[in-house]
């Protein structure tokens, strides 16, 4: 170990003025310029130019004065450290106890412990190291004593800078501590190919090798350290932050970076503000500004210094002065954390600073080797006397006077260093690693270039710069600390890193705890270690703006990205997941949840079969089903009997089966609504009616049409045998089946969602939107109307003919009943099962009326009074009544009973086989059959129930066409007469609910002819006389065939009471009958007591 001198600087080669672009003239010598420095390259040749003329300037109290530490050795590294702090009036600071004094002994120490563990064989490391006072400009000025052994070495010559002396070539600079200076010593390193590992520079721009490529670095790139300290803001949800940073490389660059990393995160920068640094110390005043200029922001509570120690002292000293105290939280740089420079005095103004430094362990021994040290048996380090006077606050005695040990208090030589008294840097094992990374280096380079010798090979003497470098990236070793070392691609530090923090553990006690680590990108951070202040363990808040409320957005303010107002969006909006600036229209069939945050799913809105709507519906049509099913049986049942097949067995079914599927379009209409029972409830809805009023419309028109024929013909109406009827039926419902098949192909019906209002969801059929149900009920409204019409204009036929007074009755109620659903359909469209609901009761009730008006008078027949289940009791009333003889009296006005009621439009039928010179009479037949129509219409309401119970029905008497009947008088008003029937008589009695016979009735054709006749006439009678007390009326009845080309002989047959008779005239009444073209001839003989048997009555003979 020698002692530390001051180097003497040789005489100055002059520089050429003839100066290139690509190399300088130093004493004759061509020293290369890399074209990629510029102006750069000229300011490193007028330094080495100045430094070479001459010792550096000093002021002219001879302050800084340059030592050196010199440890001999066979190979010498270089050394430059930031022995002093940097300071404006002057070249050189105070002493710098951690960052200066412990990493240079740190270096001393490291070579020590490779020297002594013989890494090279019979080969020792030495040391030159240089003070660069924490200035670039400084630093580069010391730096050229690393290349004044190499300038003798350019062109293989060897320059002596004296005649008696020959210096050495270092072969690599550990150093310098601050980005700034290493970039300018990097510059001048690389002219002459001496590699530079450095241990505290951070900069990203010195992983540029193209630019550095002889620089390397044992400490991670800032780049790093900028991850890890955004990574720490986004932990503390922060999204408003300061940066302050130095105006030098180190502090610029890392704000680039953290302006970039910040905004893609989303973090804005509320304030930016410079340290003074290369430009020199500012004054307070300036520092003073910076921080009122933070609290114009007080919404930016966190704040990252990227800086220096010295320069981040200054910023806390103005925090205090501005009694700012508590009003930041600090995320620091490994610059200035764990430094006792920065918190020593302003605890209060750093408590709960989180700071990012390189991780480091402590190099073993160190501690044991740093607290041994004396200024007696320290003599290599020439600063240590400084250090000491500065740590103990005395004068060393025979020390140098210096501008900063003006201590009144002399040094005793018997202080100590202790643990107690000692606060050592947390990163000198990056000081370690470097000198540890050359030595490997020089070691494998010796054991390939020298084989392993015990001593440097020619080869090595001196070591070339290019060599030593590519082994020296390529070191992977466990340092002095026990980690793992090797370089990165671009020549730096692993990136590992300890998260710091400054607390108060006790009231007045702070320390700088560890409390995460950022290793390989990842964030370890332990927040219940992290207190900013001692009693509010929760992290400030350091936004711009608070987050709004759910159901906000952001209205930004104008130029700044991260200070909003907030404003509600309406009620059916949300926030936009993506545009957090806009809210977002729900979409129909969504709400807003609660916290407005997404759109919810408004539940679906249908009519469910469990509802009490459905259950009602069900159970109604369910009851009418059964009815449906009952009066389809008890018509089965009873299927030939005469009240069923004269009510139309056929249409009857017809009739039964569309009432069915009216309730059973109920089931239908409560499922849920899906593609295929839309389907169905669009085409059952109108079909199940068509085939209801189908079967209606043919039985109505059926009536009408028979007797309009019969005004107009005697001729037999087309189309009303039982088959022709369903033939029309099945026309009728096929244009349904048309209509609804079209439909389905322009429109298929499906299901979907409904929004009447913004808060519904109704889950419905296409055809519940559009009301185009209407399109189905369209044809069936239309069958109705027809319907309707037809009972109308059929209201006043016989009363035999009792369906269509039925039917009329059904279908007014019918149309009262769809009259009232329609308001309330459309008025309930909100309201999906009431409308539902109303539809369904609303068919079941049109179905139940029609089953009720139709069906229950057959039924009461049929069950009830089974005895009126015969065939007379089917006939029409007033045909019976045409039966019974006149008496006296209002009874003596009344015509014989006759087959068939008699219409004037039949007349014409029948005129056409009278010969012309009867026309006359026929207009008078015609005249008196209306009269006797109209008399014998008034005389039947007079009759009673007794009476008409007894009358005989058509089909026992009437005739064949092919029957004459001949009754002969007797002189006492009994008559005995005979008849010759060659044939049967045939009548139909199966009315089809309309009194048209369609059924037979057989008559005997063995002389049982006239006795039937006979017995009507007695009937009569016999009626006439125990209802009015009147005497017998006289018969005259004439058969009369229908191909006989002239009118008939009426065969006239009297009857009188008592002796004598009045001559009174007898009317003639002929009728065609319904089975065939037969007309019969009926003289009335009123006796009214004023004539005998032997007088023969006028006739008047009426021929139809």
């Amino acid at each position: 170990m020698t002692t530390a001198n001051i180097v003497a600087v040789p005489a100055a080669p002059t520089i050429s003025p003839a100066l290139t672009s690509t190399e300088t003239r130093i004493g004759g010598k061509s020293v290369p310029t890399p074209r990629l420095l510029g102006t750069g390259a000229a300011n490193v040749a007028q330094i080495l130019a100045k430094s070479l003329d001459g010792p550096p300037p000093s002021s002219s109290s001879g302050w800084p004065v340059k030592h050196a530490a010199v440890l001999e050795g066979d190979v010498i590294l270089g050394g430059l450290m930031m022995v002093h702090s940097r300071e404006d009036s002057i070249t050189c600071g105070p002493i710098m106890p951690q960052g200066g004094i412990q990493a240079l002994e740190a270096m001393l120490y490291t070579l020590d412990q490779v020297n002594k563990q013989q890494l090279l064989p019979n080969v020792t490391l030495g040391a030159h190291l240089l003070d660069d006072c924490d200035k670039d400009t400084y630093g580069l000025e010391m730096a050229v004593d690393f290349i004044k052994g190499s300038i003798s070495n350019i062109d293989d010559a060897e320059y002596h800078c004296n005649k008696t002396q020959v210096r050495k070539v270092i072969s690599g600079v550990v150093g310098a501590a601050s980005s700034v200076t290493s970039i300018q010593v990097a510059n001048l390193l690389r002219l002459f190919r001496i590699p530079q590992v450095s241990y505290f520079s951070t900069s990203p721009e010195l992983s540029n090798k193209q630019r550095f490529e002889y620089f390397s670095r044992t400490i991670p790139s800032d780049h790093y350290q900028v991850k890890a300290m955004v990574e720490i803001v986004k932990r503390m949800g922060w999204s408003y932050v300061s940066i302050i940073y130095e105006e030098s490389n180190y502090g610029i660059k890392a704000f680039e970076e953290l302006e970039e990393l910040l905004a893609r995160h989303n973090i804005c920068i509320a304030i930016k503000e410079k340290l003074v640094k290369d430009s020199g110390v500012a004054e307070d005043i300036a520092y003073d500004n910076i921080v009122q200029k933070l609290l114009t922001k007080p919404r930016a509570r966190g704040a990252i210094i990227f800086g220096s120690d010295q320069e981040v002292r200054q910023v806390m000293r103005a925090v205090r002065r501005a009694n700012a105290t508590g009003s930041f939280s600090w995320i620091g740089s490994d610059g200035w954390s764990a430094r006792n420079l920065v918190s020593d005095d302003y605890e209060p103004e750093v408590e709960g600073t989180l700071s990012v430094q390189p991780q480091a362990n402590p190099v073993r021994g160190f501690e044991e080797y740093f607290l041994s040290l004396t200024v007696e048996n320290n003599q290599r380090n020439p600063w240590f006397v400084e250090f000491w006077e500065d740590h103990f606050q005395c004068r060393y005695p025979g020390s140098t006077s210096t501008p900063y040990n003006n201590y009144t208090k002399q040094c005793t030589k018997k202080e100590r260093l202790s643990r107690q008294n000692t606060d050592f840097e947390d990163q000198l094992q990056f000081v370690s690693d470097a000198v540890m990374a050359f030595a490997y280096a020089l070691r494998d380079m010796h054991r390939d270039l020298c084989g392993g010798g015990p001593s440097l090979c020619e080869a090595m003497k001196p070591t070339k710069g290019a060599d030593l470098l590519k082994y020296l990236r390529k070191v992977e070793f466990e340092g002095l600390s026990g980690d793992e070392f090797r370089f990165d691609g671009n020549g730096d530090g692993p990136a590992r890193y300890n998260i710091i923090h400054f607390k108060q553990s006790q009231a007045g006690q702070y320390h700088w705890v560890k409390v995460g680590e950022y290793t390989e990108g990842e964030l370890r951070l332990n927040m219940s270690e992290v207190k900013f202040k001692r009693l509010s363990p929760k992290p400030p808040e350091s936004v711009c703006s608070l987050p709004c409320l759910v159901g906000q957005a952001k209205k930004y303010v104008e130029g700044e990205s991260c200070c909003w107002h907030c404003f509600n969006c309406t009620t059916y909006q949300i926030r936009h997941p993506d545009d957090e600036t806009h809210c977002k229209l729900c979409k129909l069939g969504t709400l807003p949840d609660a916290h407005k945050q997404y759109c919810r799913p408004i539940p679906e809105i249908y009519l469910r079969p469990e509802s009490a709507w459905a259950i009602g519906a069900m159970a109604f049509s369910a009851t009418g089903i059964l009815v449906t099913l009952f009066v389809m049986g008890v018509f089965v049942r009873h299927n030939d009997t005469p009240i069923v097949r004269a009510s139309g067995r056929e249409l009857s079914y017809i009739l039964l089966a569309g009432i069915f599927m009216c309730y059973g379009v109920t089931f239908a209409l409560v499922l849920k609504p899906t593609n295929i029972v839309c389907a169905i409830q669009r085409f059952g809805v109108g079909f199940c009616f068509t085939v209801v009023y189908a079967a209606l419309l043919t039985k109505t028109n059926r009536i009408a049409r028979i007797f309009k024929a019969g005004k107009q013909s005697a001729k037999r109406p087309s189309f009303i045998s039982p088959k022709s009827q369903l033939v029309i039926c099945a026309c009728l419902v096929s244009v349904q089946i048309l209509i609804n098949g079209v439909w389905m192909v322009i429109a298929p019906s499906h299901a979907m969602h409904h929004y009447p209002t913004r808060e519904d969801n109704l889950l419905v059929c296409d055809s519940y939107i559009d009301a185009s149900y209407m399109i189905a009920f369209s044809y069936p409204i239309f069958l109705i109307v027809i319907c309707t019409v037809y009972a109308v204009l059929t209201r006043k036929i016989p009363e035999a003919f009792n369906e269509s007074k039925h039917i009329g009755f059904t279908m007014y109620t019918t149309c009262v009943i769809w009259l009232a659903f329609v308001p309330l359909y459309f008025g309930t469209a909100n309201h999906v099962p009431l409308r539902i609901t109303s539809m369904s009761v609303t068919i079941s009730l049109s179905a139940s009326v029609t089953i009720a008006c139709l069906f229950s008078p057959k039924l009461y027949i049929i069950l009830i009074r089974p005895e009126r289940n015969v065939r007379q009791s089917m006939m029409p009333p007033r045909y019976g009544n045409m039966h019974r003889t006149a008496g006296t009296g209002p009874s003596s006005m009344m015509a014989a009973a006759v087959v068939t009621a008699a219409t004037c439009a039949q007349e014409e039928k029948i005129q056409k086989h009278i010969t012309p010179t009867n026309t006359e009479n026929s207009l008078k037949t015609k005249k008196l059959c209306e009269m006797a129509t109209q008399t014998i219409s008034s005389i039947i309401t007079s009759l009673d129930i007794n009476a008409y119970n007894q009358i005989p029905y058509a089909d026992q008497y009437v005739p064949n066409n092919t029957t004459t009947a001949t009754t002969t008088p007797t002189d006492k008003g009994s008559g005995n007469g005979s008849s010759n029937t060659n044939g049967s008589s045939n009548s139909n009695s199966n009315s089809n609910g309309d009194g048209v016979g369609d059924g037979d009735g057989d008559g005997d054709g063995d002389g049982d002819g006239d006795v039937a006749t006979e017995q009507v006439v007695a009937n009569n009678n016999k009626i006439n006389q125990r209802q009015h007390g009147q005497p017998a009326v006289a018969f005259a009845i004439t058969s009369t065939n229908n191909h006989i080309s002239g009118p008939a002989a009426p065969i006239t047959t009297t009857a009188a009471t008592g002796e004598a008779a009045t001559e009174a005239p007898v009317a003639t009444i002929t009728t065609p009958l319904a089975t065939g073209d037969v007309s019969e001839t009926m003289s009335v003989a009123p006796n009214n007591g004023q004539g005998n048997g032997s007088q023969r009555p006028p006739v008047l003979q009426t021929n139809l």
